[in-house]
């Protein structure tokens, strides 16, 4: 069983959704609007979020932006555009699966249980290890919590996964490539999804690209977190 917000506006297939996820015993809540769903998420904890992207008040890859910001729940995009770039710009920018209408319930049960099973499976993979001190930077796997010099950092999953990931090679220069492949799971994508996600973690580090501090960028190499200098 699982806790859903499904944020549709159409309101026969808003329906059906509702019907179709509490006969599968998940506890759902929905609204119709992207504004909503944003107020949902930042006050409630959802295992999953159904996004339509053709919403009233705000495209929904821009619902997804903002979503991203303040929750690191997984979203399927259930919407009617295919267009591959597109497709492949929503998952660059923090969807987990991509599905098209019309589909069935067994295909979107089907996915729910996949996107589950990852973000589960990224909850439990983390061994009990020791905590990561690089400098003033304290990073607890375990509890998936970090601070620096003391102060707790407020970081989305995908924030705190980079982080970790790079803490774990301190001083180590990591290839774009890889962090694709091991933080974001995917064998292709562009550097702006690194970019952003180093521009956010570096405004919550307390430095920029201009003046690192721990976070150094190589050009066409890659990144490294090692303590200041």
């Amino acid at each position: 069983m699982a806790s859903v917000l499904v944020v549709e506006d159409d309101q026969f297939v808003r329906s059906a959704l509702i019907r179709h996820l509490t006969e599968a015993a998940h506890t759902v809540r929905s609204v119709g609007t992207a504004l909503e769903a944003l107020r949902e998420v930042a006050h409630f904890r959802f295992d999953v979020v159904i996004l339509d992207l053709g919403l009233p008040d705000l495209d929904g890859a821009e619902a997804l932006k903002m979503m991203r910001g303040i929750t690191d729940v997984p979203v399927i995009i259930a919407t009617a555009r295919d267009d591959e770039t597109e497709i492949v710009r929503l998952l660059n920018d923090g969807a987990d699966d991509y599905l098209t209408k019309p589909f069935s319930v067994e295909h979107l049960s089907a996915r729910m249980s996949a996107v589950l099973r990852r973000s589960r499976a990224a909850a439990d993979e983390t061994p009990p290890g020791r905590v990561i001190q690089v400098g003033g930077l304290s990073i607890d796997p375990l509890r998936r919590q970090a601070e620096l010099d003391g102060v707790g950092l407020d970081l989305t999953r995908r924030e705190f996964d980079l982080l970790a990931f790079l803490a774990g090679r301190p001083g180590v220069v990591v290839p774009r490539r890889e962090l694709l492949a091991e933080v974001w799971q995917q064998a292709y994508g562009d550097d702006q999804t690194i970019d952003v996600h180093l521009s956010w973690l570096r405004r919550k580090l307390g430095e920029t690209a201009a003046r690192p501090r721990y976070l150094h960028t190589l050009r066409g190499v890659g990144v490294k977190l090692e303590p200041p200098r």
